[in-house]
C-alpha cells in the first residue's frame, strides 16, 4: 500500500466514524476466509459494515472524531464493525463470536460513550430500531383498531336486535 492508497484508506475511515451511531472493536484470532465471509454477510444482513483495517491507519482515522477513545483497543489482528444503527453492528457481532470462538469483542463507541466487552453484549441485547418502530407502530395501532371495534358495535348489536324482532315476527 503506498502513501496516497494510505491517506485515501483513512480519509475514508475518517468520514465512517463521522457518520456512524456505533464502532464495535473485534479482535480476530485466527478467523478463516469463509468465517471472515459469513461474517461479513452476517453484519450486511444487519445494516452494518465489518472491516479489517491497520491499526496505525485505522488510529489515525479516529482523530478528530467522536470516536478518538478506542485507540488502546486497537493492538493486535483487530477489525472494526460500525452502523448508524446504534445496535445493528453490536449484535451481529455478538452473535458470530457466540458461534465462533475466534472472534473476540474488544470494545467499542456509541457516541462519545467508550464501551468494554460487556458493554458491547449489554448494547446487543437491546432492541434494534427497527424492532422499536414496529412496537410503537403497534401500539398506536391498536386502539385505532379498538376504537373502530367500539364504533360498529352498536351497529351490529342494533342489527341483531332488528334480525331478532323479524325473525320472531315471521314465526
Amino acid at each position: 500500500m503506498d502513501r496516497s492508497q494510505k491517506a485515501d484508506s483513512v480519509a475514508a475511515l475518517n468520514a465512517v466514524f463521522n457518520e456512524v451511531s456505533v464502532v464495535v472493536v473485534t479482535r480476530n484470532l485466527g478467523l478463516s476466509v469463509a468465517q471472515s465471509t459469513a461474517l461479513r454477510g452476517k453484519m450486511r444482513d444487519a445494516g452494518a459494515s465489518y472491516k479489517v483495517a491497520k491499526n496505525r491507519l485505522a488510529k489515525l482515522a479516529l482523530k478528530d472524531t467522536q470516536y478518538e477513545g478506542l485507540e488502546e483497543h486497537l493492538t493486535g489482528p483487530t477489525a472494526l464493525a460500525w452502523s448508524t444503527d446504534p445496535v445493528a453492528a453490536a449484535k451481529a457481532a455478538v452473535e458470530f463470536a457466540k458461534t465462533n470462538d475466534k472472534l473476540e469483542i474488544v470494545g467499542g463507541a456509541m457516541g462519545s460513550t467508550k464501551l468494554d466487552a460487556e458493554g458491547v453484549k449489554a448494547l446487543a441485547s437491546m432492541p434494534s430500531l427497527d424492532e422499536l418502530r414496529a412496537k410503537i407502530v403497534g401500539l398506536v395501532n391498536a386502539p385505532a383498531t379498538k376504537v373502530a371495534q367500539l364504533a360498529n358495535a352498536p351497529a351490529a348489536k342494533l342489527a341483531r336486535v332488528f334480525g331478532a324482532y323479524a325473525a320472531k315476527d315471521a314465526a
